[in-house]
């Protein structure tokens, strides 16, 4: 996969130009992937951010000279792709300080706030509960249930307004029109920015230039094909033009889009063609981990895993492809004949 990189990597909470009006700031995580990008988005008349950060005090230190130098009463606009933490940690904490709007899909935004309202006990025990159905051990149960509801002191809360927007809409950022397009599987109402001036877009984690985007059914939507909206929706990105400068959020940017989507699309399919020959016998998807993970997986990490599993083998249990037979143990065994 031939991908050109046009610039070099960039220094936490220093912004580095990437196109007209477009600064990168990148901010740490603590976590193996190990930071986010942000875009900061100017003109004269002020500044707009796509994405915020955690809501870590890392993060906010990183944030303090960023707002003193481009004038936190200046920032205008908050876009958030999407409810993951680092996505829109700081929104609630940054509009307090700017007073900016906020703007996220209305599906992103009401997940955010269910998540963050869950207290600690019932959320662990949701989502132990629901790996359990697939094959998570008690043991591992229980540490997911210590765990409690991880998300909340990773986010500032939102303000009361959030102003939703939706695919397909057109949204005005310091001075420019950028086109929202709607993507899922990732998240459930994900969206990229697209200029179609500048051929610049936005892509959120929806296409990362290393890595793929973890692709996981929930315990809220229990039934669904997460990874077949994901596979569609990377198709919607693959028609815009060949030489568009792709912005992800973890990563550089880059060019190459279609190749990227290409090889990301190739990859799903090549674990899905290993679920195809392991679940000649049946399996569960705790099962399965081994094969598709050869790194250790801790309590964190387990539950993108499980979740991602669980989203290959419903991709084939949705396609006809694979028998679904929940046991006398109360698990969900997959099977291929």
């Amino acid at each position: 996969m031939d991908l050109r990189y046009p610039f070099p990597e960039p220094t936490i909470g220093c912004p580095q130009r990437v196109a007209d009006g477009v600064e990168l700031l990148r901010m740490p995580l603590p976590f193996a992937l190990n930071h986010i990008n942000l875009w900061l988005l100017s003109d004269t008349d002020g500044w707009a951010l796509v994405d915020t950060g955690m809501a870590t005090n890392a993060c906010r230190n990183a944030w303090e000279p960023i707002l003193q130098s481009y004038g936190a009463e200046r920032l205008k606009t908050i876009l958030v792709t999407h409810f993951h933490p680092d996505h829109v940690g700081l929104a609630g904490w940054l509009h307090q300080r700017s007073g900016a709007q906020v703007c996220m899909s209305a599906e992103e935004a009401a997940t955010a706030r269910r998540i963050y309202a869950a207290a600690d006990e019932e959320h662990g025990r949701v989502i132990a509960d629901f790996l359990g159905l697939h094959g998570l051990s008690p043991e591992q149960g229980a540490e997911v249930r210590r765990r409690g509801n991880k998300y909340r002191p990773a986010v500032s809360e939102l303000p009361e307004k959030v102003a939703t927007r939706r695919g397909g809409d057109t949204i005005r950022l310091a001075g420019r029109d950028w086109q929202l397009i709607s993507v899922s599987g990732h998240s459930p109402e994900h969206l990229c920015a697209y200029d179609p001036e500048a051929g610049v877009l936005i892509a959120g984690d929806q296409v990362l230039p290393r890595i793929t985007s973890n692709v996981s059914v929930g315990p809220n939507m229990p039934e669904a094909d997460p990874l077949r909206e994901f596979l569609e929706s990377l198709g919607r990105l693959r028609d815009l033009p060949a030489d568009t400068l792709v912005l992800p959020s973890h990563g550089l940017p880059f060019v190459g889009l279609r190749e990227r989507i290409d090889a990301i699309i190739g990859h799903h399919a090549e674990r899905l063609a290993l679920l195809r020959e392991t679940c000649r016998r049946p399996c569960t998807a705790a099962e399965l981990l081994p094969a598709l993970f050869r790194r250790p997986l801790d309590s964190h990490t387990l539950f993108f895993a499980m979740g991602e599993a669980i989203a290959h083998l419903h991709y084939l249990w949705h396609a006809g492809e694979a028998d679904r037979q929940l046991g006398a143990d109360g698990v969900y065994r997959f099977s291929i004949s």
